[in-house]
């Protein structure tokens, strides 16, 4: 088994990512995906993976009403979601506040760092781990299609189209922050921009963008810094003059539904992309069904919802919550 990256480990968008680890999503194969991944998440611990939780909050009716609605559905889920006072986070300004709920489980994490462990596991069992190859150029009975946005050149080179399309997101970092709680939730407002300590001392900013800006460049949008550093004073004062440290872009793989796409596209060919975002957190879980599926054994949980016939089918089930 070759494990084959056309540049570095964790060089493309998992090495850009916000590292964010969630159950809560607003579909039942997505709040599955998640459970499934928790245990890899759990056992590795701090620094890797820390649980402060995920707090989303409502200022509006209707963004109560959204709120509740998705609790009722995940907590059928059995996902231990709860009410909470926000202010129990030192600093975060609650006053226009109406609800909030929270996930103590979830958490955020290094995406490179648990990247390097999970290879490292996996080179000592064996598999050989080859960096600056590209693997159309291997010989192989299958060739598993999983890097991101470059999916779907991927499976074109090999004549199947997939309906993955490059997405561009941006990061910021801030700091130093004084005075920021080691336990500072990730923190999602209504509007989705959100924010999740990094270190000690800074803060990063993320949100999904009005004007969507499809296939690149993977550039920066300076208005969009200046944007989320006015909406971090709004909701953490004390970061109110924290300096920007960087801000960089990448992309997501975005299917038309904002589930991935898992299983066999063609001769010899699999695919395990489209994770709209959503691929590093779910990536434990995808990665032991997919292993029993190609091996000829029975999956952990059903992959039926992901495959890429659903398309043409027209059995669409969006996810709508997608940061």
């Amino acid at each position: 088994m070759v494990l084959a990256d056309v540049g570095e480990i964790a060089g493309g968008a998992t090495g850009r990512a916000m590292g964010g680890v969630r159950q809560q999503f607003t579909t039942a194969a997505e709040v599955r995906l998640a459970q499934a991944s928790m245990h890899l998440f759990r056992e590795l611990g701090a620094p890797l993976f820390e649980q402060v939780g995920y707090l989303f909050l409502a200022t509006s009716v209707a963004g109560v009403a959204e709120l509740e609605e998705r609790r009722l559905i995940q907590a059928e889920l059995g996902v231990p979601v709860e009410q909470v006072d926000a202010s129990f986070v030192r600093g975060l300004r609650v006053d226009d506040v109406l609800s909030a709920v929270i996930c103590r489980e979830d958490g955020i994490a290094d995406p490179a760092g648990v990247t390097h462990e999970l290879v490292r596991r996996a080179a000592a069992l064996g598999v050989e781990v080859r960096e600056r190859t590209n693997a159309l150029r291997l010989s192989s009975d299958v060739l598993l299609v999983a890097c991101g946005a470059q999916s779907r050149a991927f499976a074109t080179a090999r004549g199947v189209e997939l309906p993955v399309r490059p997405l561009v997101r941006q990061l910021v970092d801030v700091g130093p922050v004084r005075g920021l709680p080691l336990t500072m939730p990730m923190t999602v407002e209504e509007s989705g921009f959100h924010f999740r300590r990094v270190g000690s001392v800074q803060l990063r900013l993320a949100m999904g963008e009005t004007t969507l800006r499809w296939d690149g460049p993977e550039e920066v949008d300076d208005a969009l810094v200046w944007d989320w550093r006015r909406r971090l004073a709004h909701r953490y004062p004390p970061a109110v003059e924290a300096p920007i440290v960087r801000a960089w872009a990448g992309f997501y793989d975005m299917t038309p539904d904002a589930h991935p796409i898992i299983g066999f596209v063609g001769d010899g060919l699999y695919a395990a992309c489209g994770f709209s975002g959503h691929g590093f957190m779910q990536a434990p879980a995808v990665g032991e069904a997919v292993a029993a599926e190609l091996l000829g054994n029975t999956p952990p949980f059903d992959l039926s919802p992901y495959r890429l016939d659903r398309f043409g089918a027209g059995v669409t089930f969006p996810e709508t919550l997608v940061l």
